[in-house]
């Protein structure tokens, strides 16, 4: 299996004071080394964290696969067909939330996200879609022609209770059975930690995990070449 690292939190810690350091480049470059098979950029409409400047800086510095995480507002979107990343996740994105809340909502919104899909299609771009998992939005992301999507594995991540995270990882497993009987490659991540991470690396099917605030906070501690190699030990 594939781990993506999200070094979106490098970024934020930059932001803190507004300096130069950590570097996200300087932090993907480690990445790579340490094995991550992606580096996963998030390009926000407010810019919190990752910038302009971090993104192009990336696009030349990254040698495995640059995938970038946006919404679909009209601008985030010519900045993607210019940057030609490797992969375009497209999430949904509130102004006033800590971290994405959840996936799109692909059946409530195909026009616009299929506008989105089919722009970046035509600028070489292949498009994954960050979605619940759920079959009604499955088969809505097969309806705009999409071929990847990235389960959000935040209900089972947050689960309370052995119960709970029983529910939502049998939902994990059902939903990924189902995308695969429909030839969709399937990602997943989002809340996804040292402690949790194995339970959904073992869910067949899936290809590729994306992880960032948990490989961050352990680097913290331990270095991040050996926190992202822990984390690549567990899920394989």
């Amino acid at each position: 299996m594939k781990i993506g690292v999200n070094i979106d939190h490098i970024a934020s810690l930059r932001q803190i004071r507004n300096g130069t350091e950590p570097e996200p480049v300087l932090a993907a470059l480690v990445c790579e080394s340490s094995g991550a098979d992606s580096i996963v950029a998030h390009l926000r409409e407010d810019r919190r964290h990752i910038k302009e400047t971090d993104l192009y800086l990336l696009r030349q510095a990254v040698k495995t696969k640059l995938n970038l995480e946006m919404s679909i507002a009209s601008d985030i979107v010519e900045i993607a067909c210019q940057l030609q990343p490797d992969q375009a996740t497209l999430v949904p994105e509130k102004r006033r939330e800590v971290t994405t809340e959840g996936g799109m909502d692909v059946a409530a919104d195909p026009k616009r996200i299929k506008e989105a899909v089919e722009r970046l299609a035509r600028n070489g771009i292949p498009v994954s879609l960050f979605i619940d998992p759920d079959k009604k939005q499955i088969t809505a992301a097969g309806k705009i022609g999409v071929k990847m999507i990235e389960l959000h594995t935040g209900r089972f991540a947050e689960a309370k209770n052995t119960n709970s995270r029983n529910k939502y990882l049998k939902e994990l497993i059902n939903a990924t059975r189902f995308a695969k009987s429909k030839s969709f490659q399937v990602f997943a991540g989002h809340g996804l930690n040292y402690n949790n991470v194995s339970e959904i690396a073992g869910i067949k099917g899936i290809e590729e995990l994306n992880i960032g605030y948990s490989i961050v906070c352990r680097a913290a501690i331990v270095g991040l070449d050996a926190a992202v190699r822990q984390m690549k030990a567990l899920i394989n």
